[in-house]
């Protein structure tokens, strides 16, 4: 029988799409809250909501757009030297707006 390295790809990157970190924390994060309840140890169920709480930030970094994001940032950081600029051109020259 002749082996397909896409199939046999094709199964490892389900396999990865199953058992991935992310679903293996959040995993976790309920099997401590159940067993903290379940137990009466509190704990165990603040460490199972802080598992879940962190799953969920994760998940929130992870798909922003960070690209974007730092664009953005450098945009802004622009913008405001050239308001530190025009401001230190008009106190340089003497032209300075009335302050309220």
């Amino acid at each position: 029988m002749p082996h397909d390295e896409n199939k046999a790809r094709q199964e490892v990157s389900l396999i990865g799409r199953i058992i991935s970190m992310e679903a293996l924390i959040l995993v976790m994060g309920c099997l401590s809250l159940v067993y903290g309840f379940s137990e009466g140890k509190e704990i165990n169920i603040f460490w199972g909501v802080l598992i879940i709480i962190g799953f969920f930030v994760l998940r929130k970094v992870r798909r922003k757009d960070w690209t974007k994001h730092w664009e953005e940032m450098e945009a802004e950081q622009k913008a405001i030297q050239r308001a530190r600029e025009t401001r230190a051109n008009r106190k340089s020259s003497g032209d300075t707006p009335p302050e309220e």
